[in-house]
């Protein structure tokens, strides 16, 4: 339902529109494809959010297969990515996993995910280009 919900970019030009245009406000875009098991419990997540995040994130969704233009650039290989621009700038994330670039993991949990968006906003608004999470997801997989 999240996905049918939410504002989706159909191009490259309007990824690019999005991230440009919004001065105020982190924008959160879902890369993905919109059948993926994954991205629909992703999306449904963050529909659920997206009206109490909306004083400080918006958020889009992008299917993958449909806008190929992103993938090589932003390394989208995996079924869902989420990743977060403030002021047309590229905001990382320390998940502690490695990668800072992007959450490339469903994160069904409602306040874990608005306390990162959360966070992201607060250091965008300082001008730091990489944020901690303020979960360690490091032993998230416990082997």
């Amino acid at each position: 339902m999240g996905s049918v919900m939410l504002p989706h970019l159909p191009s490259g030009w309007h990824v690019d529109q999005a991230i440009l245009s919004e001065e105020e406000r982190v924008v959160v875009i879902r890369f993905g494809r919109d059948h993926d098991p994954d991205c629909m419990r992703q999306d449904e997540t963050l529909f659920k959010i997206a009206e109490r995040v909306k004083n400080f994130a918006v958020i889009y969704l992008c299917d993958i297969d449909q806008v190929p233009d992103f993938n090589a650039m932003y390394e989208l290989y995996d079924p869902c990515s989420i990743m977060f621009f403030f002021r047309n700038k590229h905001i990382m994330c320390d998940f502690g996993t490695g990668n800072n670039n992007k959450l490339n993991w469903v994160l069904e949990d409602k306040q874990e995910l608005i306390d990162i968006i959360e966070t992201v906003y607060r250091g965008a608004k300082k001008g730091r280009g990489l944020v901690v999470s303020p979960k360690d997801y490091s032993t998230r997989h416990k082997y």
